[in-house]
């Protein structure tokens, strides 16, 4: 690599930005723009190295796969059915769609598997059609594909809310909502202790917090207003202050008592303060096991995590980079604190060994070679490989001292990094061979590849739209997993706020990817 290789680079880096910025009713291209900036040097004679596209391949991948990994599991047994249905519909009309044209149009059909490996952009669909038809003349039909099938995933996932009448934003409302529902708005109450069966009983005996949802903050007894603790005996007439949610804190009322409409400040000797955990010693324990109450007379009285609100109870695990409010008696906050870590530089710093190590177990696994026969054979490939291990770690969060999570801004600053690099490379390669393809082969099997990429994303919105009632969101992601189109994906990003998009479509994607190795096998027959 040469300095003109870096200046190119970042050049069509700053180009796409400029270019990105421009809106045409309202529709732009963001940071996307940067492929149709890298595909003009391209085609003049620019061309950056292919270890660019790697690096950003891998960055863009990995940092996705972590960001994804718990919500990915969830998801999947949540949705599952529906979203990898759409995908397999997606594949499916592909490769039917390859099929009927090879016949119509009379096209080598060892063409025809690479133009359907190059419409939906598949490196290792390509590898698997070189080696079923023991011919190059795959990787012409992908190279003439290729291109558009980069382009128009962009383009479709730009302008499908368009067609379909979608308010994004009225959208992203909606999703806000939908979050409050699952994670309820957690608030305070106070109660008057009149319930005589709670009379004398401690507030460990009672297990308030597993048999309501809510937990308890503080208790005002006769004049003295401390916070509880596992010792603690509730007496007649005790004010209490709960926290929880709003059918947590009926259930208080059944137990406890009426809401009185008063308000308990802490005794000199008590504070509330909130609290970062950054302590890798804590991850992945739940609030039961470290025991808190017992220990330090302190409660947990909400965590924040990813900006939601989450009301915690017993077996609820704590994660790096949450955000804990504690109740507790001042001469034990400095020990809660220590416990946690409560480090803001250990948050923004990025330990690089997790990193590393994660892709170096990614790349091995995409190596891995499954042979069901000696005519069909599977790898994941770089792409697959990374990112089925990232989804595992993300998932898992900490692997004994190792915390695999990363901050927001590193995910973020990584992500970016990696896509621009994987953006611009793969553009001025497609755009080095895009005139020569032309005045080669002509338009028909431009023409071919296009359908190939177009009628599986339109089949695909309209069933996930219409028939699964899909969010706009996750179904941009589902479509471009399907299509295992990282451009596309990136087109998504500027266009939420919300994980959906990058969920989706790492669900999705080793299901598509499979399926474009099976049917290529089958395509292959032919």
């Amino acid at each position: 690599m040469t300095l003109t290789n870096y200046l190119a680079l970042f050049l069509i880096i700053t180009l796409g930005f400029i270019l990105g910025k421009i809106k045409i009713r309202g529709i732009s291209l963001d940071i996307s723009a940067i492929i149709f900036v890298a595909l003009l040097f391209g085609h003049f004679g620019v061309e950056l190295p292919a270890d660019f596209q790697y690096l950003g391949l891998i960055l863009f991948i990995f940092t996705i796969g972590i960001q994804a990994g718990p919500g990915f599991f969830q998801s999947f047994k949540l949705q599952g059915v529906k979203i990898i249905s759409v995908a397999l519909i997606l594949v499916f009309t592909a490769a039917l769609t390859a099929f009927v044209l090879m016949f119509a149009l009379d096209i080598n059909h060892k063409v025809a598997v690479g133009l359907l490996t190059g419409a939906l952009t598949s490196t290792p669909g390509l590898a698997a059609a070189i080696d079923s038809t023991n011919s190059s003349l795959a990787s012409i039909g992908y190279g003439v594909a290729y291109p558009f099938g980069v382009l128009g995933v962009i383009l479709f996932v730009r302008i499908l809310p368009k067609l379909l009448k979608i308010d994004l934003e009225k959208e992203e409302q909606e999703i806000e909502k939908s979050y409050k529902t699952v994670f309820p708005e957690i608030v305070n109450k106070y109660f008057r202790v009149d319930n005589p069966n709670v009379f004398g009983k401690t507030v460990g005996s009672l297990n308030i917090r597993t048999m309501t949802g809510a937990s308890i903050s503080r208790v005002k007894h006769l004049e003295e207003t401390f916070t509880p603790s596992a010792q603690t005996v509730l007496e007649e007439g005790d004010i209490i202050k709960a926290v929880g949610t709003s059918n947590a804190l009926n259930k208080i009322e059944l137990l406890i008592g009426k809401p009185v409409n008063v308000e308990i400040p802490l005794g000199d000797n008590y504070e509330i303060q909130s609290i970062l955990v950054t302590n890798k010693d804590v991850v992945n324990k739940t609030i039961g096991q470290l025991n808190l109450l017992a220990n330090y007379s302190a409660t947990i009285t909400r965590i924040r995590r990813s900006g939601i609100d989450i009301a915690p109870n017993v077996s609820s695990e704590i994660k790096f980079g949450d955000k804990l409010l504690i109740a507790c008696h001042k001469e034990h906050m400095k020990a809660v604190s220590r416990l946690f870590g409560n480090e803001d530089k250990k948050l923004s710093d990025t330990d690089f060994f997790p990193i590393a190590a994660g892709i170096v177990l990614g790349i091995l696994v995409g190596k891995i070679n499954i042979v069901f026969s000696p005519e069909f054979r599977f790898s994941p490939g770089l792409s697959g490989g990374i990112l089925f291990v990232a989804l595992i770690l993300g998932n898992l969060g900490k692997t004994g001292p190792i915390v695999w999570s990363m901050s927001a801004t590193a995910n973020q600053l990584l992500r970016q990094l990696g896509l621009f690099f994987f953006l611009a490379s793969v553009g001025t390669q497609a755009g080095a061979h895009l005139v020569e393809t032309f005045q080669t082969y002509g338009y028909k099997l431009f023409l071919t590849g296009a359908l190939i990429t177009i009628l599986p994303m339109m089949t695909g919105a309209l069933i996930g739209h219409y028939i699964f009632k899909i969010n706009i969101f996750a179904l941009l992601g589902i479509i471009t997993g399907g299509m295992t189109s990282t451009p596309g994906l990136a087109a998504i990003d500027p266009m939420t706020r919300n994980n959906l998009p990058h969920v989706a479509y790492a669900t999705v994607y080793p299901v598509a990817m499979v399926g474009i190795m099976i049917f290529v096998q089958i395509l292959s027959l032919f």
